[in-house]
């Protein structure tokens, strides 16, 4: 596995953001071969929507930078220049999403053209049954325009050790 950067603030992937999930992202092999982006986290009490679930809008977030960073995997360490932007993002949410267990995300590219790609991602439980899925189109950009103004130190885009 080769573990992919994390920014200091996001509410997704950000080590210092308290509130977030701070989701791990790690490249592996797909089912089918190819490269894909997995993504772990654990839900705590303050990202819940019903009582003892997590909240669908972060479950969507979660999937959504799974895939949008799908379309880094197999690129060497380092050399990530493009990601994704979300143009379209369609969910559906199968089962409900515990709070308090260990949880994975998975996320593949299906289509690569050079503007545009599209990918889909699915949220598993800890048993491996799928429990929300997602299909989405992303604009490839670079992370400097993504991040233009901001100090690169602020964003404290690197590799965390686990």
């Amino acid at each position: 596995m080769i573990k992919q950067p994390n920014s200091r603030h996001c509410f997704v992937c950000g080590v210092e953001n308290e509130g977030g999930l701070r989701v791990a992202f790690y490249e592996v092999e797909g089912a089918d071969g190819g490269r894909e982006v997995e993504a772990r986290f654990t839900a705590r009490p303050e990202h819940q929507g019903y009582p003892g679930r997590m909240h669908g809008g972060l479950v969507t977030g979660v999937l959504d930078e799974t895939i949008g960073r799908a379309v880094n995997a197999g690129a060497p360490p380092g050399a990530e220049t493009a990601w994704g932007v979300a143009a379209e993002l369609s969910v559906r949410f199968v089962k409900p999403v515990p709070l308090d267990v260990d949880l994975v995300a998975r996320g593949r590219i299906t289509l690569d053209r050079r503007r545009l790609f599209q990918g889909t991602g699915e949220v598993l439980l800890p048993d491996g049954t799928v429990a929300v899925t997602a299909f989405g189109r992303y604009l490839r950009m670079d992370l400097d325009d993504i991040s233009e103004g901001v100090d690169p130190d602020e964003l404290g885009w690197r590799v965390y050790p686990d």
